[in-house]
């Protein structure tokens, strides 16, 4: 009787815990919807360091933490790219002791190196290009039926001029690649990342 009790108490626990999860992220995934501005992006990012740091051995928060600082950065053209970039490399490397060779998190390191390469394109071109290629590469080879890898690799390549094996040329066929896989990716729950597809048609209607 006295054992039936504790792995009912337990059961009661790791249920109550998981809902409590789940609410969380069901509220951030809201605000993260909802934000329009460079300050609600980054209200966003810190309401899910905060999931991150509470629940500590989900990677998922920590990813979401990242992403929107990154995407709080571009919205405000004045934003230190360096400086975000050290945080959301903190971040990332939280998410990544939680989960190993996570083809999200990889995108996360392209889509920094991206960011901090526009800082000054003519210099560092060389040096962040090649973290973004091998993070990209990375990406593909933990997950081969994950569609973001593409659809990043495709805008990144937009830009590239066809003298360094970029153009639009190539990245139509790469965008069409990605939205190919997306009509057939299923996330592993409603809080995996599942974004990209809009971004892909867009970048792909671009290219035409």
């Amino acid at each position: 009787m006295k054992k039936l009790f504790v792995v009912l108490a337990m059961f009661l626990f790791t249920t109550t815990y998981a809902q409590k999860f789940e609410a969380a992220m069901e509220k951030g995934m809201i605000q993260f919807k909802d934000a329009k501005s460079p300050d609600e992006m980054m209200a966003t990012s810190a309401f899910f360091e905060r999931v991150a740091d509470a629940e500590k051995d989900k990677w998922l928060p920590y990813y979401y933490a990242a992403q929107t600082q990154i995407l709080a950065a571009w919205m405000n053209p004045k934003s230190d790219k360096d400086k975000v970039a050290e945080k959301v490399n903190a971040l990332i490397l939280k998410a990544e002791l939680l989960s190993p060779n996570n083809s999200e998190i990889y995108c996360l390191k392209q889509m920094t190196a991206v960011m901090q390469l526009t800082v000054d394109a003519m210099s560092r071109w060389q040096s962040y290009g090649a973290i973004a290629s091998e993070a990209i590469a990375k990406a593909k080879a933990a997950d081969a039926t994950n569609p973001r890898p593409y659809m990043l690799e495709g805008q990144y390549l937009m830009n590239v001029p066809e003298a360094f094996g970029g153009g639009k040329a190539v990245a139509k066929k790469i965008l069409e690649k990605s939205l190919s896989m997306f009509e057939t990716f299923k996330p592993a729950s409603p809080f995996h990342p599942n974004w990209g597809k809009e971004q892909a048609t867009t970048s792909l209607a671009a290219c035409q």
